[in-house]
């Protein structure tokens, strides 16, 4: 069973939609072989590379509210978090572009550590308030998963991988991906948002069944066989 996840490292939801997401898995009796695969999505393209905002500023702009209103807005949402076990520190937080750091999440794809170094974006993004655009940050959060720090360092000063981020993105618009989190199972269910655990446990149930059909007899039972009992006469 294959999971593709569209998610951005500037995504709180898609933070909080992760942990619920594996708190499912983890009762999924099948879980051992559903394969993950993390999906690059930008929310904002047109982010700089060095942060020229506080979020409080950049979501009183968008939604045409008060910086206060805007703070009540994603204490709420950290409040959510805190539920999940998550230290969401918006007053850190740098609105800075992701394209970068996704395009190193298929390097790391590669080498088998992608869910790890997502896992880790989302932390340094949300809790430690690093600049996720920045080269020199991205080179040191990769080797803390594992990657080569020499490797990272030439891949994000090509153009490596941009065709993948965009191929992402364009995949996940022909399956109806319109904003992320966005969860498809097996390219034939889909999940929206930041749904709770038993959403997601119900998704990889269905999914399991519909791959993995129980055989139907038809016709019923007949008295025209033999059984470990011995045969009909």
């Amino acid at each position: 069973m294959k999971v593709e996840i569209w998610s951005d490292i500037a995504c709180p939801w898609c933070y909080i939609g992760r942990v619920r997401f594996e708190k499912a898995l983890a009762q999924f009796p099948h879980r051992d072989q559903v394969e993950v695969i993390w999906r690059s999505y930008e929310l904002d393209p047109y982010a700089p590379r060095e942060a020229t905002h506080t979020v409080n500023e950049g979501l009183a702009k968008k939604y045409g509210v008060s910086v206060e209103e805007a703070e009540t807005m994603v204490a709420r949402t950290a409040r959510v978090g805190a539920q999940e076990g998550l230290e969401l520190r918006f007053d850190r937080v740098q609105p800075v572009r992701t394209f970068d750091a996704h395009r190193l999440l298929h390097l790391a794809a590669k080498h088998g550590v992608q869910g790890k170094l997502s896992e880790r974006l989302h932390k340094a993004h949300f809790t430690d308030g690093e600049n996720v655009a920045d080269h020199e940050t991205l080179v040191r959060l990769g080797a803390e998963v594992g990657l080569d720090a020499d490797e990272v360092r030439q891949m994000l000063a090509s153009d490596a991988h941009a065709g993948d981020v965009r191929a992402d993105i364009q995949r996940g618009m022909a399956f109806g991906c319109q904003g992320v989190p966005y969860f498809v199972i097996d390219e034939r269910y889909a999940v929206s948002g930041a749904q709770m655990p038993d959403v997601f446990l119900g998704a990889l149930h269905r999914a399991w069944a519909d791959s993995h059909p129980a055989v139907q007899v038809i016709g019923g039972e007949s008295d025209a066989a033999c059984d470990d009992a011995g045969c009909a006469i």
